[in-house]
């Protein structure tokens, strides 16, 4: 698979992975990372509770991002009505899907959520969910530190597929 040119939306959890395995400038480096403002919140939400590894720069992350988007009610509100399971998604997930939909570009978006992952295959969307692992490898990244399993292309191929199947057994 070629290397995404586009933007890529980055849920909370990938940025928080970033910071543990210390691959942030790498990705932001390497892509267009944008995300909204209620996933770069949630990044202070229980700092004082993390490891020091995990322990995001606020500054530092909004200067590394190439935008970090405002989400209204408005696009909340019609998250909601594209399907249903919007309203299982954490508050930043919501979001960063309440922007993702309303974008007319090739985005993809990095986040290994099941019920934000359930949420893309059921709006058809399964080709632009990408793990965080393809992204480091493909902008050259060699870590010592390893992603945990649910970052990783193999898990993410094999949770889609599970969903998608799901999803088709549901509808019929």
């Amino acid at each position: 698979m070629a290397r995404h040119q586009g933007p890529v939306l980055v849920d909370t959890m990938v940025i928080l992975e970033c910071w543990r395995v210390n691959a942030w400038k790498v990705l932001s480096g390497g892509y267009a990372v944008e995300t909204v403002e209620d996933c770069v919140i949630e990044t202070q939400t229980g700092f004082q509770r993390r490891r020091e590894e995990q322990r995001v720069d606020q500054a530092a992350l909004t200067g590394s991002l190439r935008a970090v988007h405002k989400v209204g009610r408005a696009e909340l509100a019609g998250v909601l009505v594209r399907d249903p399971l919007a309203a299982n998604l954490d508050h930043g997930e919501r979001s960063l899907w309440a922007h993702a939909i309303a974008r007319p570009d090739a985005w993809v978006l990095c986040g290994p959520d099941k019920a934000s992952m359930r949420f893309g295959v059921r709006l058809g969307l399964r080709s632009r969910l990408v793990a965080l692992e393809g992204l480091l490898s493909d902008a050259g990244h060699r870590s010592g530190s390893p992603l945990r399993e649910n970052y990783t292309s193999k898990w993410l191929d094999r949770t889609l597929a599970e969903m998608i199947m799901t999803e088709g057994a549901r509808r019929k």
